[in-house]
């Protein structure tokens, strides 16, 4: 697409299709062309080449306010505490298994919180995860979420933890006898500790395309979203949605940042999110 011989209309409408197919959204894909087309005026490009390092600085400019530091004790009293929720296979307690070993090689002790009672073995799950981290996790068989994470976040403070994360049952937004139950969760959390939860995290399978943004609305509308965890992008997944949440968060005047991306099943798979890397990735 880049090594034609001129910049045409046909060159854009080429990148329309791609970008459309990558998963952007036709605002944010509307949004980025633009911002082409005004880049490569004002540098008075002419080789099709240099589309493609603007388009990628354009990528970049979009995605850039999602892009910061997870921020772990800044709590003067008691842990940080993660409330963790996402749709059933999302690999959210994947996620946080790898998040605990992350936080843990960064030198913050981490308490786990088997929530998740609505998945079968999904507190064997986490279970394992504890184990290989060697951390400590709070569970009850057949228990209460709420009950859980509340005894979890009075044992986290009890210990001198540096970090809580609580998962939660996965569950689709539509499921709104589950969606109630989050919302306990996190009330019942802030009993325990008045400012908790401090980071509500949703993750997202990169696969899902426009329906990640739809869980993003859903999950923001119910719980307050503080940030996002963006799974399996090391698979077929284009990622392209990242620059429809950017768009929905501008428009929202919103910061909900996305603080890791998973790019494969080891421990160390999960990275921080880079805004201009993402969007070299997305062109390559």
């Amino acid at each position: 697409m880049f090594t034609g011989t001129k910049i045409d209309e046909a060159l854009y409408e080429e990148l329309e299709a791609a970008l459309l197919m990558a998963d952007t959204g036709t605002q944010a894909t509307a949004h980025l062309l633009d911002d082409l087309k005004r880049r490569v005026k004002a540098e008075k490009a002419t080789e099709p080449t240099a589309v493609k390092r603007l388009l990628t600085e354009a990528i970049a400019d979009l995605l850039r306010p999602l892009e910061k530091a997870l921020p772990i004790g800044a709590q003067a009293d008691g842990p940080t505490v993660l409330m963790v929720a996402g749709v059933n296979g999302a690999g959210k307690t994947t996620t946080i298994g790898k998040l605990t070993w992350h936080l843990s090689h960064a030198g913050a002790t981490v308490l786990l919180a088997a929530a998740d009672t609505f998945r079968a073995a999904a507190r064997e799950q986490l279970g394992v995860w504890a184990d290989r981290n060697t951390v400590d996790i709070v569970s009850q068989e057949g228990g209460d979420p709420a009950a859980v994470s509340f005894d979890a976040v009075s044992a986290g403070r009890a210990r001198g933890k540096d970090v809580v994360i609580v998962d939660t049952a996965g569950r689709l937004p539509t499921q709104l006898h589950l969606m109630e139950e989050l919302k306990k969760i996190k009330r019942v959390v802030q009993k325990a500790d008045a400012t908790a939860p401090h980071e509500v995290l949703l993750v997202i399978d990169g696969n899902t395309g426009q329906n990640a943004l739809a869980q993003v609305k859903a999950f923001d509308q119910a719980l307050g979203l503080t940030g996002l965890v963006v799974t399996k992008l090391d698979g077929t997944a284009k990622g392209g949605v990242l620059a429809a949440i950017a768009m929905w968060a501008r428009e929202q005047q919103r910061s909900v940042p996305v603080y890791f991306i998973g790019v494969g099943e080891q421990l160390d798979d999960l990275q921080t999110f880079q805004a201009h890397e993402f969007a070299q990735a997305l062109l390559a």
